[in-house]
């Protein structure tokens, strides 16, 4: 019996130590982390990758954080960062949008590997994706961003949290007067360089290789990873950026430091607050709160140190991280607008008038408006056409400093949505489709829904791999070509399409040059 039991014994041990084997601890810079198994996939959640930014690091550089000792438990996502959580915002599902309570310790990554540990296979392309929200809210845990399909594909994806806001990019004289280097604000955009720096240093152990790393963004997100292109602090942390709706012939806007620096004396002053002393001990909800009514602004400025220059300046002379880019929009973006399809004649008119100036009796031509319908369809397909050809400028002029190819799209599937096919295919529509995770909305799909989800997601795991989203068993996507003016549709239709007519080409090609002087 006592053998028996003996044996017993070491086969219950055996048992558990394959069973855990998979969940087996992985050792960070910082200490072990043990993450939850899931069918083929281990997710760990809420890992820190910079020390949490209160107290004195409020609006300051992120720095490491504190090691610990034992197994930390990264089973469940972190705080979102300070902002207003409003739970769904429609078209915004609760899907789409952070559930999680907002805090200024938030600065936390999530996981998803098919292999974790010593023992897991090693070398897997990596995927970091960065969340979208207007630069004020938002953050790595929404339902649709889950990393686990892609990761069943062989793909380490990693989603982050970055401050937003005034917490995020707030820039102030006594910051700049107090900062080693001479500068303020981007601090949430430096977030971001810590969660590249982090996945350099770690992602090894979670199965993935630092040196395939694909960033990926939507919206603001978008506008963040083309940041992050234009960043010389985040040279050699990727080898390849997805651009979300967020790259077209105007890179996003900056600030020069003494503009942003003004509008943090303003922020301040409608605070009440006579120094960053003072600032630093505000309540954070209620500088959230007061940043939504102030007046004031804020947006990424030229540090010096994240950036040096403005993107358009850097891509202009060919001075940013080459890398492979993927670029896109959704045939619909501004559908969750109060006025989209609800134009009148007379504000079309008039609109028309405003924008187009000495060129509206041409975009009128091209674009009627006689009835309220028409002037509905045509304001939403005069957008969709500027965005498509301003995307396609952006790619043609940066084929004219770059080595590595680019490849644009345009995304027109709509979600399927019975109760509001108002929305169309809008913002962040693409989403569920590209990372595989359609499943996360309870909607009634189409075959041709699955099937898009298959080669969208298809291409994005190829892009990841090798730079290129071609590959066996899809549709050929074809790379950006001067003068070729044409896109990937991705959709009930898979394949190249024109961006434009000829005419419609030319007239935003002329409008676009009279508003870039490009």
């Amino acid at each position: 019996m006592k053998v028996f039991g003996a044996r017993m014994g070491f086969l219950l041990a055996g048992l558990v130590a394959s069973a855990m084997g998979a969940q087996q601890p992985v050792r960070t810079q910082q200490g072990l982390v043990s993450g939850v198994r899931g069918e083929g996939v281990t997710a760990f959640k809420g890992i820190p990758f910079a020390a949490p930014p209160v107290g004195e690091l409020r609006w300051r550089r992120p720095v490491a954080p504190a090691a610990w000792q034992g197994v930390r438990r990264a089973d469940h996502f972190s705080a979102s960062c300070m902002q207003t959580i409003r739970g769904e915002a429609l078209p915004w599902t609760r899907e789409f949008l952070p559930q999680e309570p907002a805090s200024e310790d938030c600065l936390y990554l999530n996981v998803w590997t098919g292999s974790a540990g010593p023992a897991g296979p090693a070398n897997r392309p990596v995927l970091v994706w960065i969340h979208g929200g207007g630069f004020v809210e938002g953050s790595g845990a929404p339902t649709v961003y889950s990393g686990e399909a892609l990761a069943k594909h062989g793909v380490v994806v990693v989603s982050i949290n970055y401050r937003l806001g005034v917490f995020g990019l707030m820039a102030h004289p006594e910051l700049t007067e107090e900062s080693p280097r001479h500068t303020s604000g981007d601090y949430g955009l430096l977030d971001t360089v810590a969660a590249l720096r982090w996945v350099k240093a770690n992602i090894a152990a979670f199965g993935g290789d630092p040196a395939q790393v694909t960033i990926a963004g939507q919206s603001a997100g978008a506008q963040i990873a083309v940041y992050l292109t234009a960043s010389p602090l985040a040279k050699g942390l990727f080898r390849g950026a997805i651009f979300e709706s967020g790259a077209y012939l105007t890179p996003p806007g900056t600030y020069t430091l003494q503009e942003a620096e003004e509008k943090g004396v303003a922020f301040a002053g409608a605070a009440g607050a006579t120094s960053l002393k003072e600032l630093r001990a505000m309540d954070a909800g209620a500088l959230v709160k007061l940043y939504a009514r102030a007046g004031v602004h804020f947006r990424a400025d030229v540090d010096g140190v994240f950036l040096t220059e403005t993107p358009a300046a850097g891509f202009a002379a060919g001075r940013y991280n080459d890398v492979p880019t993927i670029d896109g929009q959704v045939a619909d973006e501004g559908s969750a607008s109060a006025r989209y399809g609800k134009t009148t004649v007379a504000d079309y008119a008039a609109m028309a008038q405003k924008t187009y100036g000495a060129m509206s009796a041409e975009y009128l031509r091209l674009y009627p408006g006689k009835t309220d319908a028409e002037a509905g369809t045509s304001l939403k397909e005069s957008a969709r056409d500027q965005d498509l050809v301003s995307m396609n400028l952006w790619g043609e002029k940066r084929a004219q400093t770059a080595h590595s190819a680019s490849f644009t799209y345009l995304f027109d599937r709509a979600i399927p949505w019975p109760e509001h096919p108002e929305f169309q295919a809008f913002h962040s529509g693409e989403i569920p489709y590209v990372l595989g995770n359609l499943a996360a909305l309870n909607r009634p799909y189409q075959p041709v829904d699955r099937t898009l989800e298959r080669v969208a997601s298809g291409y994005w795991v190829n892009f990841i791999r090798t730079g290129d989203p071609n590959g066996p068993g899809l549709p050929v996507w074809p790379a950006v070509r001067v003068g070729e003016h044409r896109t990937m549709e991705l959709g009930a239709n898979v394949g190249p399409r024109p961006l434009a007519s000829a005419e419609k080409m030319r007239f935003w090609r002329q409008f676009l040059a009279s508003k870039t002087g490009s």
